[in-house]
């Protein structure tokens, strides 16, 4: 586990993750009908480049891609391809770059086109529940305090937690040390202290939270067909409460 200890050092991550917010920002102004998630995929590549970062994800224990790109009933890891969205669908986008040796990492669920009433509920719970656990980072509370934050505002709501997959820390790797669940006890699990940078992602599913991955070896998908939706920002506590690093 990171903890940044220096300005400079909080300075760089802030970089980092304001060249991830950017671009998600680009992407969801290009999310459409029409438009495939391999073109997706190719924008958020190019913009990388332009701003003289890596993608995060691209090999990546193997991932092909630079953009995860997950399509209602999938719930995390999807693989771009050439298949056109519709309107309908609902788009989870997840992605991440390093720059300066330190990593961000954010993700969001878009509506393509009209949905329906039962899919923007689901949306707009999903990262309503982000926004409940990142107001529990704050110094000495407990991570507990953040999982549980999620578990409670969904649950409430009729929808499930994904329990397989989790979020993270993160500095200067992708994935550090603590794991971050959505789901827990209030009180429990590690103290949050100031310095450290936590990648803070719900991942909820319409009905059951069971979910399973498929011959790709990567796209995960929800075990009955209901759809799934996936919010995330990286976030620093600091002795002043936390801050989003990955907002616009």
């Amino acid at each position: 586990m990171i903890i940044l200890k220096s300005q400079r050092e909080i300075g760089r991550m802030r970089v980092s993750c304001s060249i991830v917010a950017e671009i998600l920002e680009g992407l969801r102004a290009l999310v459409r009908p029409g438009v495939t998630t391999l073109e997706l995929d190719q924008f958020a590549s190019s913009e990388a480049l332009k701003r003289k970062s890596k993608c995060a994800f691209k090999g990546y224990s193997g991932f092909p891609s630079s953009l995860c790109c997950s399509l209602n009933d999938q719930v995390v890891h999807g693989i771009p391809d050439n298949n056109p969205l519709k309107s309908g669908d609902i788009l989870s986008l997840d992605f991440g770059v390093v720059y300066d040796d330190f990593y961000g990492d954010a993700a969001v669920t878009i509506p393509v086109g009209d949905v329906s009433d039962a899919a923007m509920k689901l949306i707009l719970a999903t990262e309503q529940s982000l926004y409940s656990a990142i107001d529990m980072a704050v110094p000495d509370n407990r991570l507990g305090d953040v999982s549980s934050a999620v578990q409670k505002f969904v649950e409430s709501r009729g929808y499930s937690v994904v329990r397989d997959f989790v979020g993270h820390g993160i500095g200067r790797n992708l994935h550090e040390d603590p794991q971050i669940p959505n789901y827990g006890l209030p009180g429990k699990g590690v103290k949050l202290r100031p310095g450290m940078v936590l990648a803070i992602e719900p991942m909820i599913n319409e009905k059951s939270h069971e979910v399973r991955v498929l011959d790709d070896n990567w796209t995960v998908v929800t075990c009955d067909g209901g759809l799934s939706a996936h919010f995330e920002h990286t976030v620093a506590i600091t002795e002043n409460g936390p801050e989003i690093l990955t907002r616009i």
